[in-house]
């Protein structure tokens, strides 16, 4: 089998969150090859453990891939503060004759890790508003996919996921857990929380889902969680993200004053792209068939604006999901050239900043206790952990089941990836949705 085909089998999608099959993204040619080791979120800590235990597999991966797609040019880009990690990249880099592969030093600032803005800063090229890297000659990929793909060239599919676990635990640390294991289970790993009323932010403060209560009962890890942050349940980032959007847009309402810092501080409206999120805001309160409305289709939803930007406590980022489910023409952009905006080099958000803004900046310097391995009894397999359509399941109720069998197969003709068995045990419940399975000592015969 070829390099796209070993990774479709072993099932690697993009681990920084968005969850793309990598044999589809992996699968064409393109000029640059960016390697995203800039970890966008603020506190997450497990692209970096990656970049400090894996160099070798990283970087050997990144040739593969690079030689897949044809690409001339290859950047590392990563942070200048991530002295550590840098240095066992380049010990590798030089002890291989890895010439090839240039590190590109970012300051530390939200959304450094967004990949559109890592192909602007690298390239000087602006991907097109909707767009995706490869209309502009790039691939970018993940360290954590890199890593995943350097299995799956060694038949090794993906079963296992490395999760950073902080905040309001007792013992802050770096975890390996299988694909299904529980975010109660993550977090005991942890030395359980410090508190008693907590919310779960899963995956990065900015972007990720937040968990309270049942949905911190039923949650589990999938492929594309990097993060488990523990927090008060009444928390900065908790409170704003559960108001009903009736809440929402009556406040907004009221209480827009139209200052224009969403716009002014919006990472897409500053390299050039046509969105505007506080014209958005005047249209919701004035004239909801404004075509305006069509830009919020091409919000990437980093929740600066909401989160950093408005004096008001407003929250154009949800307004702008809300449009994007309700409106369906397409946004067709009007510009010939895209530019970036002459002040974008003096908005950059510094990430400390950010963190403090959402009242997480005491976890900011946690010291993590040993990376361990957590071993479990009990997985809940998802079959949808990917854009695109859910894997289909092949396997019986109660077959015996081994780590890194074919859980279920992606869906043919579609955007799909392969699931796998993360756990020895036999299949114990199946439905729509996931695949639970148990140990076999805990299988009640």
């Amino acid at each position: 089998m070829n390099i796209i085909e070993k990774i479709y089998e072993a099932g690697v999608v993009g681990a920084g969150g968005a969850g793309f099959p990598t044999h589809v993204k992996y699968d064409c040619e393109a000029e640059y090859l960016i390697i995203n080791g800039a970890e966008c979120e603020p506190l997450l800590q497990t692209d970096k453990f990656l970049m400090r235990e894996y160099p070798e597999e990283i970087l050997n991966a990144i040739n593969i891939v690079a030689e897949n797609i044809g690409a001339e040019k290859i950047f590392f880009a990563t942070k200048k503060k991530y002295t550590q990690e840098i240095a066992c990249l380049k010990r590798i880099i030089d002890s291989k004759n890895y010439d090839n592969i240039e590190l590109f030093l970012m300051d530390s600032y939200y959304p450094a890790g967004d990949e559109q803005i890592m192909v602007y800063e690298i390239t000087g090229r602006i991907v097109p508003e909707g767009g995706i890297p490869l209309q502009v000659g790039t691939v970018v990929t993940n360290v954590g996919t890199l890593y995943n793909s350097y299995r799956a060239v060694n038949d090794i599919p993906v079963t296992d996921k490395y999760v950073s676990v902080l905040g309001e635990v007792k013992e802050p640390r770096i975890i390996r857990v299988p694909i299904g294991t529980s975010v109660k289970k993550c977090i005991e790993a942890a030395g359980g929380s410090t508190i008693n009323n907590y919310a779960v932010i899963l995956g990065g403060a900015m972007m990720g889902d937040n968990l309270l209560d049942a949905e911190i009962e039923q949650a589990v890890i999938t492929k594309t969680d990097a993060a488990i942050i523990v927090v008060p349940e009444n928390n900065f980032v908790i409170e704003r993200n559960r108001q009903s959007i009736e809440h929402i847009k009556n406040k907004a309402k009221a209480a827009c004053i139209q200052c224009t810092l969403c716009t002014e501080y919006c990472p897409r409206y500053l390299i050039g792209h046509e969105l505007e999120p506080h014209k958005i805001m005047r249209a919701l309160a004035y004239n909801e068939d404004a075509d305006v409305l069509k830009e919020a289709q091409i919000c990437c939803e980093c929740g600066i604006c909401e989160l950093y930007a408005c004096p008001m406590g407003l929250s154009p980022r949800l307004v702008n999901v809300y449009y994007k489910e309700k409106i369906e023409e397409k946004f067709e952009s009007s510009q010939e050239e895209l530019k970036a905006h002459p002040m974008r080099d003096y908005r950059k958000i510094p990430t400390s900043r950010q963190t403090a803004r959402l009242d997480l900046d005491k976890y900011e310097h946690q010291t993590l206790a040993e990376t361990i391995a957590v071993d479990v009894k009990e997985v809940k397999i998802p079959l949808k952990q990917h854009i695109g359509a859910p894997a289909v399941f092949v396997l019986e109720k109660r077959t015996k089941v081994k780590k890194g069998d074919i859980l279920a197969r992606a869906k043919e003709d579609s955007l799909s990836a392969n699931i796998h068995v993360s756990l020895d045990g036999k299949i114990d419940e199946i439905n729509n949705e996931y695949i639970k399975i148990k140990a076999i000592d805990e299988v009640v015969s």
